[in-house]
This record gives C-alpha cells, sequence and structure tokens, in this order.
C-alpha cells in the first residue's frame, strides 16, 4: 500500500485537493494539523496534514504516476532499506506494521525537507522584495502615503508628520496598516494624546502657592488682530453675569491699551453693558495700585494688553514693564487665531515666551477649515490650551478648550464622535465653574 501526503485548510479542502489531482478513489488514513506559508515564523495560518492512500480500483494494465512530484512511501522506503518489492509484499502482517512506521517516517521526514525548500524560497523571495524597495527608493506601505497626505490636508507641520509616520512604523503591524480605517482611529488617538489641555488643578496650583486669598489676576498677551480685546470680554460675561446654576464672581477689566484709539472706549462699551468695571492705566505702578485697591472687593482682574507684532521687541519690552506690576501668581495667557499659518504661530510662541504664559487662548476657530498647525505647534512647544473662541458673540463664542473640540475639526477623518468622547472625556471642561 503506496501512502501519500496532502495539507490544506482543512481536512474537506485536503480531500478536494486530492481528488482534483490524481481523479482516483482514496481513502484517509490520518490527519494533524500543521501551519502553512507565512514567513520568518510570522503570519502562518492553521491547516491540516492528511496521510492517505488509494484504493485498488483501477485495471491492473492502466498506467498511472501521481500527478505531484511527491515520492511515494513504498519507494523511498525500498530505496532505504534496499529491500525488492516481492518481499516487502510477503512480510508478516507485524512486519508490515513495522514497515508502515518506518514508511511514515520517511514521508514526514521528506515533508518537513519540502516544506524547508520552500520557506528558504519564501525568505528569498522577500528578500529581494526587499531589496527592490531599496533600490527603487525606499517605497513604503500605502497607508504612511495615505496617512502623510491626510495629514498634510490638515495643515500639520513637516516635524509632526514625521512624527507620527514613525509611530506609525513602529507601533502597527502589517495587517492594521492594510486596514485604512483601522490607521485613520490610531492617527485620532495619537493626535488627541498629543493635544494638551490647561485644568483648573492646575491653575489653582498656582494660586495656592501665589496666595491663600481668592481673587486671580488673567492676563491676556498676544499679536495684534488676534481678538483679545472681545476674549477679555466674553470671559467678563461668563464669570461676571449670573445664569442659571453658575453664580457670578465679581469681575473688573483693565487695559492698558491706552494707545490704541477705541481700544478703552471698546472695552468700556462692553462694561456697561454687563455691568463690569473697566479701568485703564499705562505704567506698573498705577497697575499695582488699581489691583491693591480694588483687590477686597474683586474675585477676578482680567487684564488687556496692547496688540504688538511680536516681530516689534521694544513694545513687546514696554508692554513686560507694565505687567510686572501684577501680583505674583498672575495667569498669562497667550492669544493666538487658528487662522494663522503654522511659522507665524511659532513665531509668537516665541517671542511672548519673556511673559512666562501658561496656556493659549485660541481665538477664531470659526474662520479655519484646519486646526493641524495649532496643534502641532502646540505639541512642539508642550503647551496647553485653556478657552477656544469660534464667533464674535458676547458671551456665546467661547468654550473651555477639548480634545474633542479639536479632532472633530480635522478635515477628512472617519470622526466617530462618541469614540473620541470616551477615549478623550471632558468631564466639566465646558461648564465655566468658580472654585
Amino acid at each position: 500500500m503506496e501512502m501519500y501526503i496532502e495539507q490544506g485548510l482543512s481536512r474537506m479542502d485536503c480531500e478536494l485537493k486530492i481528488a482534483e489531482k490524481y481523479k482516483r478513489p482514496f481513502h484517509i488514513l490520518s490527519q494533524k494539523p500543521v501551519k502553512l506559508g507565512g514567513f520568518l515564523g510570522f503570519f502562518a495560518k492553521s491547516g491540516v496534514e492528511v496521510q492517505f492512500y488509494f484504493s485498488s480500483m483501477l485495471n491492473k494494465n492502466q498506467a498511472w504516476r501521481p500527478a505531484s512530484d511527491e515520492q511515494p512511501l513504498r519507494e523511498l522506503w525500498q530505496s532505504q532499506q534496499k529491500y525488492p518489492a516481492e518481499q516487502v509484499s510477503r512480510k508478516s502482517d507485524s512486519d508490515l506494521e513495522e514497515a508502515k512506521k518506518k514508511l511514515l517516517a520517511t514521508a514526514a521526514k521528506s515533508q518537513e525537507q519540502a516544506v524547508g525548500r520552500e520557506t528558504s524560497q519564501q525568505i528569498l523571495a522577500s528578500l529581494k522584495e526587499i531589496k527592490e524597495k531599496i533600490d527603487s527608493g525606499g517605497k513604503e506601505h500605502p497607508a504612511f502615503t495615505r496617512a502623510s497626505q491626510l495629514l498634510r490636508l490638515n495643515d500639520f507641520s513637516e516635524n509632526y508628520i514625521d512624527g507620527m509616520l514613525e509611530r506609525l512604523r513602529k507601533e502597527l503591524p502589517l495587517d492594521t496598516l492594510e486596514d485604512d480605517d483601522a490607521v485613520q482611529d490610531k492617527l485620532l488617538e495619537w493626535v488627541g494624546e498629543s493635544i494638551s489641555i490647561y485644568t483648573e488643578e492646575e491653575n489653582n496650583r498656582i494660586l495656592q502657592r501665589s496666595s491663600p486669598r481668592k481673587t486671580r489676576v488673567m492676563v491676556l498677551v498676544g499679536p495684534t488682530g488676534v481678538g483679545k480685546t472681545t476674549t477679555i470680554a466674553k470671559l467678563a460675561a461668563i464669570y461676571g453675569i449670573e445664569t442659571t446654576g453658575k453664580p457670578a464672581v465679581d469681575v473688573r477689566m483693565i487695559t492698558i491699551d491706552a494707545f490704541r484709539i477705541g481700544a478703552k472706549a471698546q472695552l468700556e462699551s462692553y462694561g456697561d453693558i454687563m455691568h463690569i468695571p473697566v479701568s485703564c492705566v499705562d505704567n506698573k505702578q498705577d497697575l499695582r495700585k488699581e489691583i491693591a485697591l480694588y483687590s477686597e472687593d474683586t474675585d477676578l482682574f482680567l487684564i488687556d494688553t496692547i496688540g504688538k507684532s511680536p516681530k516689534d521687541s521694544a513694545k513687546l519690552g514696554e508692554i513686560k514693564e507694565i505687567l510686572d506690576g501684577c501680583p505674583r501668581g498672575t495667569l498669562v495667557h497667550l492669544v493666538l487665531s487658528a487662522s494663522t499659518k503654522t511659522s507665524d504661530i511659532e513665531d509668537a510662541m516665541r517671542q511672548f515666551e519673556p511673559f512666562n504664559y501658561k496656556s493659549i487662548v485660541l481665538t477664531k476657530l470659526d474662520e479655519t477649515n484646519h486646526v493641524g498647525n495649532v496643534i502641532s505647534a502646540l505639541a512642539e512647544k508642550g503647551k496647553s490650551v485653556s478657552f477656544i473662541t469660534d464667533g464674535q458673540k458676547v458671551p456665546n463664542d467661547i468654550r473651555k478648550a477639548t480634545v474633542v473640540r479639536f479632532l472633530i475639526n480635522l478635515d477628512d477623518f472617519k470622526v466617530d464622535r462618541n469614540k473620541i468622547e470616551k477615549r478623550f472625556p471632558s468631564g466639566e471642561a465646558d461648564q465655566f465653574m468658580w472654585s
């Protein structure tokens, strides 16, 4: 009885292969699980290996040879044991059983060698493919190209994009790279992780180190035209006007922008509408006196500053000199427009560093479709974001910053709002609570 081996994904798969290959009756003698294919031990699939023999239904005169190049087990055994065929046929049952075991062992060894040859060929083919990629300029998996295009579409900086692509290479397996949605989900998650949100806990720690009193001083600095005065008015309305479930606190607005025509008048008009007092000072001594004079009756001082180009170092020095009149523990926030290009955002952040600002207030989010420029700059400078404004209405168009608010603003990403809200819960972030 000559025995053969076939492999497939299942026993049925093996039987179909045998029937197609040999086109003659057969019987399965045994089966065992095996690993099929793969490369260097990876990506192999589970399969089955069967041992079988053919039924004696062919005409004796009918010539037939297996369609495969496997050597029949009897021939393998005979070549090793050097027994004539007729001697094998006359062996006792016990001898036949022993011969059968030897045949099976020889077949298994032959099969292992065949698999080994196949694996070696796969390794050589893979190495050849890698060499071809290197020779052709290092072309990468299409997932990296798609990710790069998606991030560039949203105005992320080149440094930020390079960092994301490197993380894709290191952390995502091949099967994930084949799934566009899975790659996008990971990119969204990593972008979210790169966004730092300024918290009330951070705010309170700074205040407790500076003074046990409840009075806070918040200063907004930034380039001209980013909306500092309007943001000051929005914050004054949020904290200074009582609403359902949120009591008002005592707020006072101060402007040091005595140089811009109408600056004081604009802030005073907001103050008159909201019944919130407004002061104007133009030097360090007067600012210190103003805060000291009203600190007993004021919970929050909001200070508006002169809008100057970050390249005008002389004027920035004047602003810094006046703000030195603020008490220790003053919270300085840099105001930036979302519509500003990345290089200008980075320049502003660098030029205003002497003010020791703690966080960013992002304005005019409604005027741009892309936020990658801001996310990139914040991540690379290690700065958090505290407030976001998206319109001119006072006080409606202002929110405390959240990761979700940035992610839903990304263009061409498939954003699952429920999923990202679970991943980046905002808690009380959207509520303006005084603590």
